[in-house]
Order: structure tokens, then C-alpha cells, then sequence
């Protein structure tokens, strides 16, 4: 399960970076939260800025820890670096990230993102 929910994440950078929306829309809660140092964003904010809002040159990730909650609830930390300009801004460079997957329907999905610099 571990691996599993490790590649899964990895595959949601991916999509980020690629500015691809589908992974966001089928690996996401519909009650969706993402919380950074700017607010809390939607499933369909996060879907929006995805599409167009963020230019990613590159990003690393390392460090993960996992936590089973249940059996239907896990987490996962890790430390992230990034090269990416977001709305205009410089993205910070280095993150924690700690996200939360649960099981819905027989599949993993993420339903809380955070990050702080």
C-alpha cells in the first residue's frame, strides 16, 4: 500500500508539472482541500490553476514517511523542492508536504493536500 500511495502522489506532481487536469479530476475527493501559506483551494481551484495558472521547470521529492490512520485513511509526509512560477509569483522552493489519502468506492483517493515552506 505504501508503494502504491507513494507512485500515486508522484503521479499527481507529474500532472502538475504537465499542466494535465485529468489526475486532479479522477485521484481527488469531490470535497478536495489543498492548504498553503495563501489559503485553502477547492477541488475545482486547484483543477483551474492546474490547466493554466502554473509554469513548473522542475521538482524533487524525498523523505516519505507513511502512516496508516485505518483502513480507509492514510498519510503521507515528505520534504518537496520546486522550481516553479505560480499566478506570477515565485513558488517557494522548499516544502513539507503532508497529504492525506482515503478509500472511497475501493479506490485511493487524495482528499487533503498541505504545504508549508
Amino acid at each position: 500500500l505504501e508503494a502504491w500511495i507513494i507512485n500515486l502522489d508522484k503521479h499527481g506532481w507529474e500532472a502538475w508539472k504537465n499542466n494535465d487536469t485529468s489526475w486532479f479530476k479522477q485521484n481527488t475527493t469531490d470535497d478536495f482541500k489543498s492548504i498553503n501559506s495563501d489559503g485553502v483551494s477547492s477541488k475545482a481551484d486547484v483543477v483551474r490553476a492546474t490547466a493554466a495558472d502554473c509554469n513548473v521547470v522542475a521538482y524533487t521529492l524525498a523523505d516519505f514517511s507513511f502512516i496508516v490512520l485505518d483502513e480507509n485513511a492514510v498519510l503521507l509526509t515528505y520534504k518537496a523542492t520546486q522550481d516553479a512560477v505560480c499566478s506570477g509569483k515565485k513558488a517557494p522552493v522548499k516544502l513539507m508536504v503532508a497529504v492525506n489519502y482515503v478509500k472511497r468506492g475501493g479506490r485511493w483517493l487524495e482528499a487533503l493536500y498541505m504545504q508549508a515552506p
